[in-house]
């Protein structure tokens, strides 16, 4: 299956339709598995697909974060969690490896882990710019986010006063431990490789930077 959204647009609401991919048709049919029309809230930005399918987890332009139940055979899902952690958009969830937590990318400065199955907030990572993107280390107990200052505004700002570097934190210990450069405009994109030997990173620059890490990468143990 495949779920989707649409923006909203000429007067019509944000909406989520699950489709069957395995129908030629399947994207332009009339009637999918499920639809969800968000017609009193704001838009869907992001958005993942719980264990066994039975869920979707979404993440929405005024900071929300809504869990659908699809396990009820009806045409609509059923809003059965909704966490307000995020005091501004969502731009990006990425599972860990295990599906069992997320991490959230927001435009209120920060990236925040939370639980799948219960959408507890369980760690918080700060930085003085918008976080576009977040993602979660498959070997190790760190994570990888980017973002920088405004697009718009970036044409008379350095990359260092922009913070446009992939910063890197603990996991667990919230602390910010190292940055890698190369970008010189925000990061809309980053993900770790599954096998955690490297990362990937998209930029409003045009670029994409693949970074491989050193031995001393995986010789590093966090001072606590």
């Amino acid at each position: 299956m495949i779920a989707y959204t649409t923006d909203k647009a000429m007067g019509n609401p944000c909406e989520i339709f699950v489709v069957d991919s395995r129908t030629a048709d399947g994207l332009n049919a009339a009637d999918p598995i499920v639809k969800i029309p968000i017609t009193n809230g704001p838009k869907v930005t992001s958005m993942l697909w719980g264990p066994l399918d039975e869920y979707l987890v979404t993440g929405h332009e005024s900071g929300e974060v809504v869990q659908w139940d699809l396990r009820s055979g009806k045409t609509e899902g059923k809003k059965t969690i909704m966490t307000h952690e995020h005091s501004n958009k969502i731009n990006d969830m990425q599972l860990n490896q295990d599906g069992t937590m997320f991490i959230t990318a927001s435009k209120d400065h920060t990236a925040k882990l939370f639980d799948m199955a219960t959408l507890e907030p369980m760690k918080t990572f700060k930085t003085e710019r918008p976080v576009n993107s977040a993602s979660i280390s498959p070997i190790k107990d760190h994570i990888v986010l980017g973002g920088g200052q405004d697009a718009m505004d970036v044409t008379t700002t350095s990359s260092r006063q922009g913070k446009f570097e992939a910063r890197f934190y603990h996991l667990i210990f919230e602390e910010e431990f190292a940055r890698v450069k190369g970008h010189f405009g925000p990061i809309n994109s980053l993900m770790f490789h599954p096998d955690g030997k490297s990362f990937a990173s998209g930029g409003e620059d045009g670029y994409i930077r693949l970074q491989e890490f050193d031995p001393a990468y995986f010789e590093f143990r966090f001072d606590y």
